[in-house]
């Protein structure tokens, strides 16, 4: 009997050492039980692009509930964030995403190889070597803007139509921050969309060199106003050209087109549509990826270029919200979902494509013909078309 029973102790023991090894293995390779999260703002909450960027958060909140601690920080200029950076990975933060542009995110990464780093990409990552703990990310806005232009277009088309303006006066407006290609590549494919339902449409850009300032917005969005643009669209940072075109409005036809965030509450009689990057699918399956220790390249559903991940309406990365009913031209829902439906389809050629000349914005010996077609966000993240269209597109 005693051999009997040494023997079933025996093997209770291997067998309950065997399970503990396997649930280790699970505990390795399996779901964990919490995270920490941290968030850093280049601005906070009351501009469009933060308040844009931080429904992610709101998405994780309701998502994770108490599974999950964010830790954040607002206001954090791209050369002052080392501190808060450093501040975030050392209060236990397992990934950390920052909507800046800051070379330092990549540098400082090294220093805390338990801590994933995503920002959203701010230059041509293609074949740029990254540390394995750093992540870039970027829906393809150019998409969005493309899709914009057509409801500002159907909303020219009926003024013109209504004998409000003539053909020839067909000229929109956009308030832009800095000659980046992020914000060249938006404006073209606005102007771009807006000249697929009216081929005489032109356009003036108005540059604020700085991404958040109300009164420069403000400013050059009624410039732009006075010079006799009928659809003011942005690539800044405050609702200043939203409420320009809305005290316009009682002398002059003119709407807007938003960015980021809806502007029907501030500019009912005028907004017309807003497009916006949805950075959700990409934060809410990085956090998923952390969670269930896989790598986030192969969690994110998208366009991967290394560590850099794009993608457009197929996947939820940008949508349109608010088409402003009452104000839009009739049939501007139809023709925004026929673009729409052939961005979802995979074809992403027809936008940057036509009769089109552009030229370099730092170099005019740099030219390129578009009759051939141009592919934004091919091969990286990051928006690299920075031409400005011949005889359509002109700086004030």
């Amino acid at each position: 009997m005693k051999r009997v029973y040494i023997t079933t102790v025996v093997t209770c023991i291997i067998i309950l050492a065997a399970l503990m090894t396997c649930l280790k293995l699970m505990n390795l390779k399996g779901t964990k039980d919490h995270l920490t999260i941290g968030f850093i703002y280049d601005n906070d909450e009351s501009t469009p692009y933060t308040y844009n960027f931080s429904l992610a958060k709101d998405a994780l909140e309701k998502e994770y509930g108490d599974k999950i601690d964010i830790l954040s920080c607002s206001n954090v200029l791209d050369d002052e964030m080392e501190e808060p950076l450093r501040e975030l990975a050392e209060s236990g933060c397992d990934i950390i995403f920052f909507n800046g542009y800051s070379e330092m995110v990549m540098q400082l990464a090294p220093d805390y190889p338990d801590t994933q780093f995503c920002q959203t990409s701010y230059m041509d990552m293609n074949g740029v070597a990254v540390p394995e703990n750093y992540h870039t990310f970027k829906g393809e806005a150019y998409q969005g803007r493309y899709v914009s232009g057509i409801a500002a277009g159907m909303k020219i088309n009926q003024l013109i139509e209504e004998g409000t303006i003539n053909a020839d006066e067909a000229l929109v407006g956009f308030v832009a921050a800095f000659p980046t290609s992020e914000v060249i590549s938006g404006y073209t494919a606005f102007i771009l969309g807006v000249r697929s339902i009216v081929p005489e449409a032109r356009m003036e850009v108005s540059y604020t060199n700085t991404w958040s300032s109300y009164a420069q917005e403000k400013a050059a969005a009624n410039k732009l106003i006075s010079d006799g643009c009928t659809v003011i669209s942005q690539h800044t940072d405050t609702i200043a050209p939203a409420i320009a075109c809305e005290e316009a409005a009682g002398t002059k036809p003119v709407y807007f087109v938003g960015y980021n965030q809806s502007m029907s509450e501030v500019a009912p009689e005028t907004s017309l549509v807003t497009s916006r990057i949805c950075w959700e699918p990409y934060i809410l399956s990085a956090v998923d990826a952390v969670m269930t220790n896989k790598k986030i390249e192969k969690n994110v559903a998208g366009r991967v270029h290394g560590s850099d991940i794009s993608a457009g309406f197929e996947k939820g990365w940008v949508e349109m919200i608010d088409l402003n009913l009452p104000v839009a031209a009739p049939g501007t829902k139809q023709a925004m979902n026929s673009a729409i439906d052939s961005f979802k389809r995979g074809n992403r050629d027809f936008v940057f494509r036509g009769d089109y000349t552009g030229v370099k914005h730092d170099d005019p010996s740099v030219t390129i013909d578009l009759h051939n077609g141009y592919i934004e966000n091919e091969n990286t993240s990051y928006p690299l078309f920075d031409y400005i269209l011949s005889d359509i597109i002109t700086i004030v």
